[in-house]
């Protein structure tokens, strides 16, 4: 029997049905893996805002159930004079939980979709990993925040931001950093550990140090680190567009759960 458009799309809105549960768990322990300083609430609406890092995680509004879709112009306002308070531009971070009425109606008004992002997991259970730990994690978060910066090539003076938010941070976590006798910190990563599940954040090589293995080492420490800790599946985020990343967690079984996309308010509003 043929399978017409309106089947596809009864299939398409069932598959979204079933992974919200998956979504919504993902969605809050990658709040808790990276906190804001000033979370607030409207509706099931999170607005997140931090005055001392721009990250856009860290920083935007996120619709947290589809049905939720009551006042949105009003709300819209609302929110943006708080992103005006704090001197940021407002965005909204758009998941399977943000309601189609509002995707729509930030269409509608001119606004960018923009920096699509995968989410993917793997299972740890079975995952194949060496039985000791190449790099042991640190807990000195100065130690980590300095070789993130230099691996990233961010300017030094993001230092207190990034330490605040990483101090910040109440699950367990491990912070990995790779040395080089020459060049000192090449590669760095942070894993939150979360229950049975662990979030494996900013895996970061720096330039000149890539293709060299330092992703996959690392990045298997940070595993092995959350297994011995009972964790039973792992999550990343990684830009969609990424290839040398998206190679790399697919060789460790990560796999696509959902994406996520950012919208920003035309210049002139």
């Amino acid at each position: 029997m043929a399978t017409t458009g309106a089947d596809t799309s009864l299939m398409h809105a069932q598959s979204t049905i079933n992974k919200l549960p998956l979504v919504r768990r993902l969605e809050a322990v990658g709040f808790r893996a990276w906190p804001a300083s000033s979370v607030q609430y409207d509706g099931s609406w999170q607005v997140r805002l931090t005055a001392g890092h721009p990250s856009k995680r860290l920083n935007s509004v996120v619709p947290l159930d589809p049905s939720d879709h009551r006042d949105l112009e009003i709300r819209l306002a609302k929110a943006q004079r708080k992103f005006e308070a704090y001197g940021r531009l407002m965005v909204v971070r758009e998941t399977p939980l943000a309601s189609p009425q509002l995707i729509d109606l930030l269409r509608d008004r001119g606004w960018t979709r923009f920096e699509e992002t995968i989410v993917m997991i793997a299972d740890l259970v079975d995952l194949e990993l060496p039985d000791m730990l190449d790099h042991l994690p640190s807990h000195d978060v100065g130690r980590y925040v300095d070789a993130s910066l230099m691996v990233d090539g961010v300017d030094p003076a993001m230092k207190p931001a990034l330490a605040e938010v990483v101090s910040s941070i109440k699950p367990p976590s491990g912070l990995f950093v790779i040395e080089n006798d020459d060049a000192g910190p090449v590669a760095t990563t942070l894993c939150v550990q979360d229950n049975d599940l662990a979030g494996v954040m900013s895996v970061a090589v720096s330039p000149q140090h890539r293709r060299k293995g330092l992703g996959a080492e690392i990045l298997t420490s940070a595993l092995r680190w959350a297994r011995m800790r009972s964790a039973k599946t792992a999550w990343l985020q990684v830009g969609a567009t990424n290839e040398p990343a998206l190679a790399l967690y697919t060789r460790f079984g990560f796999r696509e759960a959902y994406r996520y996309c950012y919208w920003r308010p035309p210049e002139d509003v």
